[in-house]
């Protein structure tokens, strides 16, 4: 998954980044609104956490530049105004979802997650496939019934390929979905972190390289 965070208060925009980061989660930052048009107009995001008292362009008008341009991005309110009447307005912008400051970062997680089901084409809780069980909110792995221990990136490039449900994905969609955007799109990240998670994850092979073309999950080299 892939977040943008659109707040001017850039210490919680950084803290907020970090305890998403920490859950496997790609996060960008952009402290005004201008910056969230700018970035949303090339980048594409599974969510984006909106403050609605932003400087410059209003919170209220980015919600709505995003529905009206970018509807596959789900937005998710992050803000102080947290009365009825302001959730309701909130909603009647087009936001998906409404949580008020202050708030607990389990419940943002989890509420980011559901966005993100609702987005994939009504992905489950928890992904299977060929023997591996993922959780993304426990940001568990485990290969029939025995726990693999990963990196965050390695579960994020999984999470990425399960999501896909054996459908090719190229190492730039790859780095896109699981990387922030201070991705280096030369780097060779993509390989090193395939190869390492095959490691990880055993026999028989999971990942398959398709090439030229990037990588998919299967049951077996070729099959579908």
């Amino acid at each position: 998954m892939r977040v943008l965070i659109v707040e001017d208060e850039a210490y919680l925009a950084e803290a907020v980044q970090t305890v998403l980061r920490r859950a496997s989660i790609a996060a960008d930052i952009a402290l005004d609104g201008e910056a969230a048009v700018e970035i949303l107009g090339h980048t594409e995001y599974d969510v984006m956490l909106l403050d609605r008292d932003l400087p410059g362009m209003h919170g209220d008008n980015v919600c709505r530049w995003a529905v009206a341009n970018v509807p596959g991005t789900r937005v998710l309110m992050l803000t102080a105004a947290g009365q009825l009447e302001d959730k309701v307005d909130g909603f009647a912008l087009g936001a998906d979802d409404y949580l008020a400051k202050p708030f607990d970062f389990p419940e943002l997680i989890a509420r980011l997650q559901a966005l993100h089901r609702r987005n994939a084409a009504s992905l489950p809780p928890v992904l299977e496939a060929h023997g591996v069980t993922l959780d993304p909110f426990r940001q568990e792995v485990f290969r029939d019934g025995k726990y693999v221990r990963l990196s965050r990136k390695e579960f994020a490039l999984l999470c990425v390929l399960m999501e896909a449900s054996g459908g090719v994905l190229s190492a730039e969609q790859l780095l896109e979905r699981a990387w922030d955007e201070n991705a280096d799109p030369f780097t060779n990240a993509i390989r090193v972190t395939v190869s390492t998670l095959r490691k990880r994850l055993g026999e028989p092979r999971m990942i398959h390289t398709v090439a030229g073309v990037g990588y998919r999950v299967g049951a077996a080299d070729g099959a579908p």
